[in-house]
């Protein structure tokens, strides 16, 4: 039986081709977007928690199911039992907080604290040397944190500001770059991206249904009993199944460094929608804290290009 041996890298030549950079465009707007449709389910009645669980196990037997249609190799052993586990806990416990938090801060302002797992990703990746130091990508990390600062000081000084939302809120992309880490640092050597996306979610949805159940009784026949919260629930699955596909791709090619920039696409994807289209207020100093992280940004991709490679 043939194996599938994914390379994982994060070396500047993987990066150099369009598709990573077409894949990041994707998944971030993508993410952006799942904010805004969880919003919207959530105004129309869904509750927060039971939304997430079906909308994380639909979408992970979806991939499954599409992997084994492809004949594809979807082996279970204890590393990838494991890899479940713990990527799944990571993965769902910040999607909690950010479908929780959401009715409370607003999709413009979760939208943006996904600014913040491309700095913490990158010290990570210092601290265990799966990346070089670089003074321009440190400068880049920089800008980025001070514009998510800026940003979290804005809307925590607002009067009807909720500031346990708002703690909560910046807490989850400590998750997700620790996600980030361990997803590269054990990925199994036999396993697709399609398929792991899978078990990521699949794991994800069980370790939270136990909680949707205590946290909002009865909330499953009423939310497929409302057509609108029904057609949010289609809209935020398709949404799951194709991000988190594309997700471990990006991963595979790219590192995880590089896919943490997904939050800042994500961020400016998810307040702009937020709040020109969903009538949410801006949080003061959003221009500055924009501009500081796209700069940032800016600053980082030039140092990967001039110098920031990673050791194999």
């Amino acid at each position: 039986m043939s194996h599938y041996r994914p390379t994982i890298t994060t070396t500047p030549t993987a990066h150099s081709g369009l598709l990573p950079m077409v894949l990041l465009l994707l998944v971030g707007s993508l993410l952006g977007l799942s904010l805004v449709v969880a919003k919207l389910a959530v105004k129309a009645g869904a509750a927060p928690l039971t939304l997430l669980v079906l909308s994380m196990l639909t979408a992970g037997t979806i991939l499954l199911f599409g992997e084994r249609l492809r004949k594809r190799p979807t082996p279970w052993n204890a590393r990838v039992a494991e890899y479940g586990l713990v990527a799944g806990l990571l993965f769902a416990l910040p999607n909690a907080i950010g479908f929780l938090a959401v009715e409370h801060v607003g999709a413009s302002f979760l939208s943006l604290t996904f600014a913040f797992p491309i700095l913490i990703t990158s010290v990570l990746a210092l601290l265990l040397k799966m990346d070089r130091f670089n003074a321009q990508k440190a400068f880049g990390v920089a800008f980025g944190l001070l514009g998510g600062c800026v940003l979290a000081v804005s809307k925590a000084s607002s009067a009807d500001s909720p500031v346990f939302w708002i703690a909560l809120s910046t807490l989850s992309p400590i998750v997700i770059s620790l996600g980030n880490i361990y997803r590269t640092l054990r990925w199994p050597s036999d396993a697709s991206p399609t398929y792991l996306a899978a078990v990521m979610l699949l794991s994800g949805g069980l370790l939270l249904a136990p909680f949707a159940a205590m946290w909002a009784r009865g909330s499953f026949s009423e939310l497929i009993a409302s057509p609108s919260v029904l057609i949010f629930l289609v809209v935020q699955i398709s949404i799951f199944s194709v991000m988190y596909s594309l997700y471990f791709v990006l991963q595979q090619l790219a590192g995880p460094v590089y896919l943490s920039q997904i939050g800042s696409i994500a961020a400016v994807v998810g307040s702009t929608v937020a709040i020109h289209f969903l009538g949410e207020a801006s949080p003061r100093n959003l221009g500055v804290a924009v501009a500081l992280i796209a700069v940032g940004m800016i600053i980082f991709q030039r140092g990967r290009v001039n110098g920031g490679a990673t050791p194999p």
